[in-house]
């Protein structure tokens, strides 16, 4: 009984990795007097200062060694904050162009957009609102970084032998001017944010009906960031109610026809990949 219970205490102090008999032996006699002198070592408050130094020394490495050991990240978060990085560069570089879909007219770039609303109110739910907030900021960095790297590129001087089309294409399709860059951050920053804030309100904690609160989120942030863009970058310049207008109307049609089963795919991906296993 006697070696039962010593070898009980070496476990109970130093877990379940090896040590040898001779070890075992001295150090279990150590926890077992402490468990029988201190009763809060059961409970888990253990008074450290009844054991010898070289046992003070031991437990202390321990919590020094647990606490210091890194976080990991969940795995959907991962891969979904790769992806929302790519999609706020992608999002920028697609709006040059204009497509028809049926009787709309909007901008290609609502299409990445979209991904970055499902993917921030998909971190939103999987993580908390905090958590989605910190990724949507963070994605200032590739937005910024890549309208700089843009700018750098055509202020550079083309190869004598590069396809003379391109080169004065180049400019006009990735090109932005100073004030429809100042329009992206500030539409991007203010919708996005709104957007998650929504989501994440919508819940009241219970985390229901992620399709309908999604939706509801992604038209009321499209149409804030249709009217902060187009205003910024057209007002004075054009008239803007009859474009802003259309882009309303088709940013809503896709958010209805879009995000319900997106947004509903990506949580679902998200909790497999966090899955244990």
């Amino acid at each position: 009984m006697f070696i039962h219970a010593v070898w009980r205490g070496a476990r109970v102090l130093y877990g379940d990795g090896y040590c040898s008999p001779a070890k075992a032996g001295v150090q279990g006699v150590i926890a077992l007097r402490a468990r029988l002198l201190d009763p809060g070592f059961r409970r888990g408050t253990m008074n450290e200062a009844r054991l010898p130094l070289f046992a003070k020394g031991d437990m202390r490495r321990a919590m020094t060694s647990a606490s210091t050991a890194p976080a990991s990240i969940p795995r959907s978060l991962f891969v979904f904050s790769v992806l929302y990085g790519g999609m706020t560069c992608t999002a920028g570089i697609l709006g040059v162009k204009q497509v028809a879909l049926g009787p709309l007219a909007v901008e290609a770039g609502i299409f990445a957009f979209l991904q970055l609303v499902i993917l921030s109110s998909a971190v939103a739910e999987l993580h908390g609102q905090k958590i989605a907030t910190s990724l949507v900021r963070l994605g200032f960095i590739p937005l910024i970084m890549s309208a700089l790297l843009i700018q750098l590129v055509i202020a550079l001087p083309h190869d004598a032998g590069m396809y003379p089309p391109a080169v004065d294409a180049f400019p006009i399709v990735v090109g932005q001017g100073a004030r429809m860059m100042l329009a992206g951050l500030i539409s991007y920053g203010i919708s996005q944010t709104l957007n998650v804030l929504i989501f994440a309100k919508l819940s009241r904690g219970k985390g229901k009906l992620v399709w309908l609160r999604g939706m509801t989120a992604s038209i009321i942030s499209q149409v804030i960031d249709t009217l902060l863009f187009i205003t910024i970058s057209f007002y004075g310049e054009r008239p803007i109610m009859e474009l802003m207008a259309g882009q309303m109307v088709a940013k809503i049609v896709l958010s209805i026809v879009l995000v319900p089963p997106l947004i509903s795919l990506v949580v679902w991906i998200g909790r497999k990949l966090d899955a244990p296993g």
